[in-house]
């Protein structure tokens, strides 16, 4: 009875894993948050049609690798992941974090390699999309060319932004700016906006960030004591946005 009742869970996550696998774009609940949107009904299917679904990665498993031949661009489908830049002499720094419907590998577009590492920070899983497939579909549905455009240049509108925090804001500006743009992009996917789970370890912040992880540490522990934000662990609850929004500004 007791193994019974251990493999009954064990059974019941294969079961959603195969659910989710099976799932089309267009009953996908991140449907307004990637490619597909904004395609007609025959289109979406054609769309579908080339699409990789993975099996979900564990945590620290790498979806690609850092000048990997460069194949597919990725949807982020459950779960985080982080892209990583490793320099010759071994230190890594942290490019981005990914959340469900967000798209990975654009920066290897125009070298034919990637040019970061990305590795899940939980279970988490992503659609493959065939880059030389994917141009075909966008030449002939003019919506979906769009959509890629579209995400191009939301790509570099991110970029400029962290440059400009990690050159001109101060510590707390960088790290009160961060928590309020991960509130943005749960309340976006339909998540708690003011209380959520970090995907990401206080190390993995600090070094995206640009500071000391003693640094971050003791910024969440100022926030906290002056009523600001409630941080138990990896939950955080935003309790007064309104005197956050200053901080960062």
């Amino acid at each position: 009875m007791i193994q019974n009742a251990a493999i009954i869970p064990l059974l019941k996550d294969v079961a959603r894993q195969e659910h989710q696998l099976q799932l089309t774009c267009d009953s996908c609940a991140l449907y307004s948050l990637c490619l597909p949107l904004g395609l007609h009904r025959n289109d979406l299917e054609t769309l579908d049609s080339i699409i990789k679904r993975s099996k979900p990665l564990a945590r620290g498993q790498a979806l690609y690798k850092m000048a990997e031949s460069f194949d597919s661009l990725y949807v982020v489908r459950s779960g985080a992941f982080k892209t990583t830049l490793t320099a010759a002499d071994g230190r890594e720094q942290i490019t981005g974090f990914y959340l469900p419907g967000d798209l990975i590998g654009m920066d290897a577009i125009h070298t034919g390699q990637y040019q970061a590492s990305a590795t899940a920070l939980t279970s988490s899983s992503a659609c493959g999309l065939p880059y030389d497939r994917l141009q075909d579909l966008s030449q002939a549905i003019p919506a979906l060319q769009q959509q890629i455009y579209n995400r191009l240049s939301k790509e570099l509108a991110n970029d400029k932004q962290l440059l400009m925090a990690l050159g001109q804001k101060t510590a707390m500006e960088k790290l009160v700016g961060f928590l309020m743009a991960l509130s943005r992009r749960f309340e976006e996917r339909g998540y708690a906006a003011n209380r959520f789970q970090l995907p990401m370890s206080r190390i993995d912040i600090a070094n995206h960030l640009g500071l000391a992880i003693e640094t971050v540490s003791r910024l969440l522990t100022q926030l906290s004591n002056g009523g600001l934000i409630d941080c138990q662990g990896k939950m955080i609850a935003l309790l007064d946005k309104p005197q956050l929004k200053i901080l960062c500004n």
